[in-house]
């Protein structure tokens, strides 16, 4: 799962979904999906679109997927605050870390460090 912190949290989301879905590479190993981290309120449209859910295929790599976030957070004015969290509750938080550093917090987290 992805999330980010902030006011621009569904903004950036809705970026991030849409940049994983254009990488060849993780729209064929994973299933990429925005939602929410809490439920709607009444009397609102929807709840706030704050995570994507990742279902990851034996054959994506954590380097594929640590390039393609580290890649989306260059393009961004103001890099995001981004968690990177396993469904064991294990996670990682990337915040004003290089490009390098951010793709090897995600490798090291999904346990494919080098």
């Amino acid at each position: 799962m992805l999330r980010i912190a902030g006011d621009a949290a569904e903004d950036e989301i809705r970026s991030l979904h849409a940049w994983l879905l254009l990488d060849r590479i993780v729209r064929r190993q994973a299933s990429v999906e925005m939602g929410s981290s809490s439920p709607p309120v009444s009397g609102q449209q929807g709840a706030v679109l704050d995570l994507i859910s990742l279902v990851l295929s034996n054959g994506i790599s954590a380097a594929s997927l640590g390039v393609s976030i580290a890649s989306w957070r260059a393009t961004r004015p103001q890099e995001p605050t981004i968690t990177v969290e396993r469904p064991d509750g294990s996670k990682v938080t990337i915040t004003g870390s290089s490009r390098d550093e951010a793709q090897r917090l995600v490798e090291q987290l999904l346990g494919e460090q080098q």
